[in-house]
């Protein structure tokens, strides 16, 4: 089975890289491109993202095909693609950091700013924190509920359709923090560095 992390140069991604590595241990061939062809040729893909919301989008757009080739992996061939932090919030239609974006479009919805309360809530949300999952889910396989998630954000994936959202954790107010439809999953955490429940959901998403 071939699993390949998406590299567009969205920021510093060695930490996807290096827990999807102890995971796999040879049991999957892992590959860390933005070659088109192998992509296309991907079992599953990770979609990871550094950085804001525009960066990653107009560093996924740079390169010629791959938001096409993402599509018809996902939302035609549907297979399994999994999207971490700015890669889970590039499924929306839109997203409002540092200016208005056109997202991928795959999960109706918008990226907006965490309303931290008038001071009350620091951004950027940096630490662990419990989540609470909300409906069975394939990526949670053997998780508990309330488990600590790693958080690295200062935005929110907003769906319109709620029943996509798999897991919320409480910071500010209600924030989804992992969805899933049919192939698509996506975490705002970052499960590379959740430590051992992390682990676990990365090997859920390979061993689907």
């Amino acid at each position: 089975m071939n699993v390949t992390i998406v590299d567009y140069q969205s920021g510093n991604i060695s930490s996807v890289i290096n827990s999807f590595t102890e995971v796999a241990k040879g049991k999957v061939n892992l590959e860390v491109t933005s070659d088109i062809k192998k992509i296309k040729s991907s079992d599953k893909i990770v979609l990871p993202g550094q950085g804001s919301f525009k960066s990653c989008v107009d560093s996924l757009n740079s390169i010629n095909g791959l938001a096409d080739t993402l599509k018809e992996f996902a939302m035609i061939n549907k297979k399994p693609l999994l999207g971490i932090c700015v890669g889970l919030q590039m499924f929306a239609d839109i997203g409002y950091e540092e200016a208005e974006t056109k997202g991928l479009g795959w999960i109706s919805g918008k990226v907006s700013k965490i309303d931290n309360q008038k001071g009350k809530y620091k951004l950027p949300h940096i630490g662990w924190n419990e989540i609470e999952i909300k409906k069975e889910s394939k990526l949670f396989k053997d998780i508990k509920n309330k488990s600590h998630m790693y958080f690295v954000h200062s935005y929110e994936f907003i769906p319109e359709d709620k029943s996509v959202i798999s897991a919320t954790t409480d910071y500010s107010s209600k924030i989804v923090c992992s969805i899933e439809r049919d192939n698509l999953f996506g975490t705002q955490f970052h499960p590379e560095k959740s430590d051992k429940t992390g682990l676990q959901i990365i090997k859920n998403f390979i061993d689907l």
